[in-house]
């Protein structure tokens, strides 16, 4: 009977449950969808909660499932996010340099223009890509960062030591080889572009390494890569933040207090989130701070804890399966009863699900899917012929060049070697110091927040066509021989 009302509710799913976790209610972590990608387990929350596993994949029969099919479980993969992202790079640079490319420069120049009543925001599509679609980026980094601290990798001191010091160590020498490159230049304030590391094509490689690396060596690259974005937010905010409205910089603030105030006081609901934080977002915008600082600030206030705990959602759901199977019985079939069961259902499903899980869950499809490949295609492009022939070879392109390629793995390596040796950490499961130097190169795949900060760093065309081309190359060398040393090792 409890098959034939699992295959009923979930034709595709079947409940695991788990057992000695050592978890309270209190300290449930939520994995996001970047945490989960390409397993065969996504977590509903954790704990003693059941998992969901989902069974082999089964072509449907409807014909617009069988059309959709191919792409939902090409999405499934670990590596899809990377391959758009890709993709659209790949498209970007070509169109910067093919006979069209005066298009490509217009299209991301056209005005467009947000109003109510009298107060209008005009802007044109690059600055909404960058400060607007971007913000949301950051907001899930942050929720990313905020899980991790509370309930992941970053819970603990120790555990959080190895990837915290590789992360400061990845930052600093990249800034101090730049540095090297452009100093007593105006160049200079690009330092911050070899800093960060790309999470969505740093995992993707490791992904197509396969079994070869160890889980632990995967956890410590994505604990590493967000700590990164965490260190390019408070640059961002500190270095590129040009004039300051401290009236307008107050009011987003103050609606950061009104979020932490409904945190405190129990506000569940996503929808009182989302629309205060427009209005912050907007506060931060019109203040001078970057709009995608907001993003981070935002995520903070958002709830960890469900509002039903895992115990008692799995017995009010067990009931309500009960009932649902009763009213399907051929002999009752009780339609008003089997529908109003689903409601319920339905809402404890919402109600053992915390607000930051649940915004996870719903943007993390739309960052991968959506927002970071149309940032590459607006960002990425670059000219590589005629003009740049001289950034090619000129002091921002070799500092970026060499900050992300040498910086970054002999500032992870370096830091990693110094904590391991002062016994403040080791090295994760299963992992072996080659390992360790093979993802200290993917490190070094900057892409996404290096053209980020390059855009804030350069106002000027020819050293922010010099910067990405720094960065496109460094990064597909970083890929690649991470690459090769992760899938070559003995």
């Amino acid at each position: 009977m409890e098959t034939e009302r699992a295959t009923r509710i979930w034709p595709l799913r079947r409940i695991v449950p788990v057992t000695g976790s050592g978890l309270s209610d209190a300290t449930l972590p939520f994995e996001s969808a970047a945490s989960c990608a390409g397993r065969s387990e996504v977590a509903l929350d954790c704990g003693r909660l059941p998992r969901v596993t989902s069974l082999p994949p089964v072509v449907p029969d409807r014909p617009v499932d069988r059309l959709l099919w191919p792409f939902r479980e090409f999405a499934r993969l670990q590596v899809s996010g990377g391959i758009v992202l890709l993709t659209c790079a790949v498209i970007a640079i070509a169109w910067a340099n093919s006979p069209w490319s005066a298009g490509y420069e217009a299209l991301w120049r056209v005005k467009l223009s947000v109003g109510l009543g009298g107060h209008v925001l005009e802007e044109s599509l690059l600055h909404w890509i960058n400060d607007g679609l971007m913000a949301v980026f950051f907001f899930v980094v942050g929720l990313e960062i905020k899980r991790e601290v509370l309930a992941g990798e970053l819970a603990s001191p120790r555990q959080a030591a190895l990837p915290i010091a590789a992360a400061i160590g990845g930052m600093a020498v990249p800034a101090l080889i730049y540095t090297s490159f452009a100093l007593g230049t105006p160049s200079i304030s690009g330092w911050g572009i070899p800093m960060a590391t790309d999470i969505a094509f740093a995992l993707g490689v490791l992904a197509l390494v396969g079994d070869r690396v160890s889980v632990g060596l995967k956890v410590f690259l994505t604990a590493l890569a967000i700590i990164d974005d965490l260190g390019a937010v408070l640059v961002i905010a500190i270095f590129y933040t040009d004039t300051i409205s401290w009236g307008l910089l107050a009011a987003g603030g103050a609606g950061l207090g009104l979020l932490a105030i409904a945190n405190v006081a129990g506000v569940r609901r996503p929808l009182v989130y989302g629309l205060v934080g427009i209005v912050v977002w907007l506060a931060f915008l019109e203040s001078g701070v970057h709009a995608t600082v907001a993003g981070v600030l935002l995520a903070m206030t958002i709830p960890t804890r469900a509002r039903i705990d895992s115990p008692s959602f799995v017995a009010h759901g067990q009931a309500l399966l009960d009932e649902i199977d009763r009213a399907v019985d051929d002999t009752i079939n009780d339609e008003a009863a089997r529908y109003g069961a689903l409601e319920q259902l339905e809402a404890a499903c919402e109600h053992a699900e915390s607000p930051l899980h649940r915004f996870e869950r719903a943007l993390h499809p739309l960052v991968t899917f959506a927002i970071m490949p149309i940032f590459a295609l607006a960002n990425a492009g670059v000219s590589l012929g005629g003009g740049t022939g001289g950034p090619l070879l000129g002091r921002v392109t070799l500092g970026v060049f060499f900050g992300l390629l040498i910086g970054k793995q002999a500032g992870v390596m370096l830091a990693s070697w110094v904590t391991v040796r002062l016994n403040l950490a080791s090295l994760p499961a299963g992992t072996t110091w080659k390992d360790l130097y093979g993802v200290s190169w993917l490190a070094g795949i900057g892409f996404t927040m290096s053209l980020f900060i390059a855009s804030l760093a350069f106002d000027d065309a020819a050293s922010l066509d010099a910067a990405k081309v720094g960065v496109l190359a460094a990064s597909t060398v970083a890929g690649l021989v991470g690459f090769a040393l992760l899938r070559l090792k003995s």
